[in-house]
């Protein structure tokens, strides 16, 4: 299983990618993959030569098509142990941030089908060991829950 730290800050270099815990007129966003029945975060990967904070501005408008939001950083995190992202146990960092989206353009043609708004969380996720804990880290920081 694996396990998810928080941490307040650590050296850019370690983080390897960024997650955006978004909302849009108080409903969750959230993606479908196009070859996956279930519901993810937007957040992906870091490209070479890229700051951390415009991986996430990226990721959030490929997987969403958000093209008016307001990003907030929230903490670094890390996660620990094997899943259907990593398959050692090294420890990984990535940076959580909140999105308050006001305006989606088109869905980029990549690998997202459809974007979802959603009341509650659903509990078809993606990464269902992982996800709770960033939107309930999300939900204590910005929103005092």
């Amino acid at each position: 299983m694996p396990e998810v730290k928080f941490y307040d800050s650590i050296d850019d270099s370690f983080l390897k990618f960024a997650v955006i815990v978004a909302k849009c007129k108080d409903k969750w966003v959230l993606s479908k993959h196009k070859e996956r029945n279930t519901y993810e975060i937007p957040g992906g990967h870091r490209d070479a030569g890229e700051d951390i904070i415009t991986t996430a501005k990226r990721e959030l408008f490929e997987e969403t098509g958000a093209d008016d939001y307001a990003l907030t950083p929230i903490c670094v995190y890390s996660v620990t142990g094997k899943n259907n992202v990593i398959d050692n146990d090294t420890e990984t960092f990535g940076m959580l941030y909140f999105a308050e989206i006001k305006s989606f353009d088109k869905l980029p043609d990549f690998e997202m089908e459809k974007v979802f708004l959603f009341d509650e969380l659903p509990t078809q996720l993606t990464y269902p060991l992982i996800q709770p804990r960033l939107v309930a880290k999300v939900n204590s920081v910005m929103f005092g829950r």
